[in-house]
């Protein structure tokens, strides 16, 4: 891991503004921003798609690609994150790929999968998607309009996985 490219992501994110949690309702596809984290590039390789919050703030954490380009819902509790980081050199294979296309129906979430909440990082408020049944919050913060930065922090992890976020217009949802 680079400790510097890690510490350099760290700041940028926190030079950025926080996000107001009315701001997040939508549907977001997600990009991940190399920082020497273990999961770099494995998300990416499993067709990730994205998050969606709902009015009542309640969240998909984490959508991924179905037959179509629709988004499908992934319950995260069926990947222990300690383990998803511990094994992630396999994330990134074609055999994982492969593999995962065909479980999607088997790993569905059966209901939302987070909540989003003002969260307190570094003396400053703003949204934060918190998992119900992993250790994970991702925090939010703006980028530009349409656009948000999000820092997934593990619990007892002190490395860092960021993101990027970008709205997709109500249009282009699908059925899912």
């Amino acid at each position: 891991m680079s400790t510097d490219l890690q510490k350099a992501r760290t700041m940028w994110f926190r030079s950025l503004e926080p996000v107001p949690l009315d701001d997040m309702i939508g549907l977001w596809r997600d990009v991940g921003i190399p920082s020497g984290h273990p999961l770099d590039g494995v998300l990416e390789n499993l067709d990730w798609f994205g998050k969606r919050i709902r009015p009542d703030l309640r969240a998909d954490a984490l959508l991924f690609q179905w037959t179509g380009g629709h988004p499908i819902a992934i319950e995260p509790a069926f990947f222990p994150i300690r383990q998803a980081i511990r094994f992630s050199s396999l994330g990134r294979t074609f055999i994982a790929r492969n593999w995962f296309s065909y479980l999607h129906r088997a790993f569905r979430a059966r209901g939302t999968t987070a909540s989003l909440e003002l969260r307190t990082l570094d003396g400053v408020e703003t949204a934060a998607m918190v998992y119900d049944r992993q250790p994970i919050v991702d925090y939010l913060r703006l980028i530009a309009d349409e656009e948000v930065a999000g820092m997934m922090c593990v619990e007892g992890d002190a490395r860092r996985y960021f993101f990027r976020l970008r709205r997709v217009e109500l249009s282009t949802q699908g059925p899912h």
